[in-house]
């Protein structure tokens, strides 16, 4: 399996971004695909998932309401939509796939495969 993230770069405060992931590889496998963001010396963070069979979302406290996360199982793609950005959503951004069935798809520790991270800077 091969995650490669796209999208992201420099924006100003109130701007909006949107993140790409393709996948290749077993994809039927997948439970969830994700995405989790990592600043500068913080933990790596939960923003999204999407469950492979049938779409249902979940979403980060954080950005709750300023996310919206799709996929296309057709194209094996997700995409991550987010608004409002605040310097605070500056991180970089990872794509992972989950392969596991006990609904512990927002924990980073618990994904099986990774892309490459994309940055998005937010300038206030």
């Amino acid at each position: 399996v091969q995650l490669q993230a796209s999208g992201g770069g420099l924006v100003q405060a109130g701007d909006s971004v949107r993140l790409s992931c393709a996948a290749s590889g077993r994809t039927l496998d997948f439970s969830h695909m994700g995405w989790f963001r990592q600043a500068p010396g913080k933990e790596r963070e939960f923003v999204a998932a999407v469950r492979w069979s049938d779409g249902r979302t979940d979403y980060g406290d954080s950005v709750r309401g300023r996310v919206t996360m799709s996929r296309d199982a057709a194209k094996n793609t997700v995409d991550l939509e987010m608004v409002s950005l605040t310097p605070e959503d500056t991180a970089v951004y990872y794509c992972g796939a989950y392969l596991g069935l006990d609904g512990r798809h927002f924990q980073w520790s618990r994904y099986d495969y990774w892309g490459q991270g994309t940055q998005v800077t937010v300038s206030s």
